[in-house]
C-alpha cells in the first residue's frame, strides 16, 4: 500500500481526486489497488487503450459504480471541461479518480475552472520513507543510489535491467508524451538537452551556456526546461531571495525524480537523492495540509552556499547541506544558520557512522533522517 492510499480514500468521500506524478511511478497500480481493496464495484478507463477511450467518450459505464478511474485523461485535449461537466451532473455516491503524468499539475498552477471540485495529490517514487516489505533500509539506500526509486527497477534491484528500463522510459516520455502534448519540433535535440541536464545535477544552469552547447537560443533552452519539468522528468530548484528580480536573474538548478537518471559521481547522485526526498515530503505536506512550500538553494555573492532551503509560507523552515562522506560541519551552513536563524539546520551525510549535534546544526545519516518522512 503506497503512502498516499489512506489520504486519497478520505478525500474521495468529499470530492474528485487527481493524482499526478511521473510516468511509471505507480499511479495505475495505485488506482487499481484502490478499486480492488476499498470499493465493491469500480470502473477503470485508460485513455491510451482504444476501447477504453471510446467507452469513456461515450460515457459507457455502470451508473451505480462506487468509483470510476480515468487514467491518463490529460491526453484528451478537452479533458478539463469534460470532467467538470461529468462531475457537476454525476451522482455524489460515485467517487471519481483522475490520474495524469504531466498536465494535471500544470493546470493546477494556472486558472482552473475545476477549482473547488477536486483535491490534488502528487505521487513520488519509493524512498527511505517508504520501503517495501523484505527490503532492509541499507539495501534500500543502495538501490536508490544505483537503480533509483521507481517501482519496477527498485523492486527488481538489477542494474542492467534498470538501465534498459530507464532508456525505454525516457524515450517514451520524449517521443510520445512530449510529442503529443507540446509543440517541440526537434525531438532528438531535446533528448540531447536532457542528457546535458543529467550531467549537471546540482550545478547552476546558465541558459546561455546550455544553448551554446546545442546551438539553440537561450529562450528555447528555458522553454525546454519548463517542458521537462511539466513532464515530471526533472524538478527545478531556484535561489532563495526576498528580492524577486534578483531571484529571476540568478540561475536555477535541476534535479531528477528518478535518482538513477543522474550521470555523475556518487556525490551528485546522493545530492539528487536528498533533493527528491525533500521534494516528496513538501509535496505531501502541501497536498495534505495546504501549506505553501518551496524548495530553494541559497548562495551569496561571496560564494557561500547551502544546498537546500525549505520555505513554508514565506518563512525558512530548514536549511539542509548535503555531503557524501565529509562529516565535518559545513562552514557555510554554520554561517547561514546563525544569520537566518531557521527552525532547523541539518547536514545529511551519506557515509556517517554516528549522528551528532554541533550548536544549531544536526549532522545525520540519510536512513534515520528520512525514516517516516511522509507519515
Amino acid at each position: 500500500m503506497r503512502y498516499l492510499t489512506n489520504h486519497i480514500i478520505k478525500d474521495l468521500a468529499k470530492k474528485m481526486v487527481f493524482v499526478g506524478g511521473p510516468r511509471q511511478v505507480g499511479k495505475t497500480t495505485l488506482a487499481k489497488a484502490l478499486i480492488r481493496d476499498f470499493f465493491s464495484d469500480g470502473e477503470y478507463f485508460n485513455w491510451d487503450y482504444d476501447e477504453d477511450r471510446n467507452d469513456l467518450l461515450a460515457k459507457r459505464w455502470k451508473k451505480n459504480a462506487d468509483i470510476i478511474v480515468f487514467d491518463e485523461l490529460h491526453k484528451y485535449p478537452h479533458w478539463k471541461n469534460w470532467i467538470k461537466g461529468l462531475y457537476d451532473v454525476s451522482d455524489n455516491d460515485t467517487s471519481i479518480l483522475v490520474t495524469g503524468s504531466a498536465r494535471l499539475d500544470g493546470y493546477r498552477r494556472g486558472g482552473d475552472s475545476l477549482m473547488g471540485r477536486y483535491h490534488y495529490w502528487r505521487l513520488h517514487p519509493f524512498g527511505l520513507d517508504e520501503i517495501p516489505d523484505g527490503i532492509s533500509p541499507n539495501d534500500a539506500l543502495k538501490r536508490l543510489m544505483t537503480v533509483g526509486g521507481f517501482p519496477e527497477p527498485f523492486l527488481d534491484g538489477d542494474e542492467r535491467e534498470a538501465r534498459r528500463w530507464r532508456r525505454e522510459r525516457i524515450d517514451r516520455v520524449i517521443r510520445e508524451d512530449i510529442r503529443d502534448l507540446e509543440s517541440v519540433r526537434n525531438i532528438t535535440l531535446i533528448g540531447l538537452f536532457l542528457d546535458q541536464l543529467r550531467r549537471r545535477v546540482g550545478a547552476l544552469l546558465v541558459m546561455s551556456n546550455l544553448a551554446t552547447d546545442l546551438q539553440i537560443s537561450p529562450k528555447t533552452a528555458a522553454s525546454w526546461l519548463e517542458i521537462l519539468e511539466k513532464m515530471y522528468l526533472i524538478f527545478i530548484v531556484k535561489p532563495y531571495t526576498k528580492n524577486l528580480q534578483r531571484a529571476i536573474q540568478k540561475p536555477p538548478k535541476a534535479f531528477f525524480y528518478d535518482n538513477a537518471d543522474v550521470i555523475g559521481d556518487k556525490g551528485a547522485v546522493f545530492e539528487n537523492l536528498v533533493a527528491s526526498h525533500v521534494l516528496k515530503k513538501i509535496n505531501f505536506l502541501q497536498d495534505r495540509d495546504g501549506y505553501q512550500y518551496e524548495l530553494k538553494y541559497i548562495r551569496d555573492k561571496e560564494g557561500r552556499e547551502v544546498d537546500f532551503v525549505v520555505v513554508r509560507d514565506g518563512y525558512i523552515e530548514e536549511l539542509i547541506e548535503v555531503k557524501y562522506s565529509d562529516t565535518s560541519v559545513s562552514k557555510h551552513l554554520q554561517y547561514y544558520a546563525n544569520k537566518l536563524n531557521p527552525e532547523k539546520a541539518t547536514q545529511i551525510v551519506c557515509k556517517l557512522k554516528r549522528p551528532y549535534s554541533s550548536g544549531k546544526i544536526e549532522v545525520v545519516d540519510p536512513i534515520s533522517y528520512f525514516s517516516k518522512f511522509t507519515s
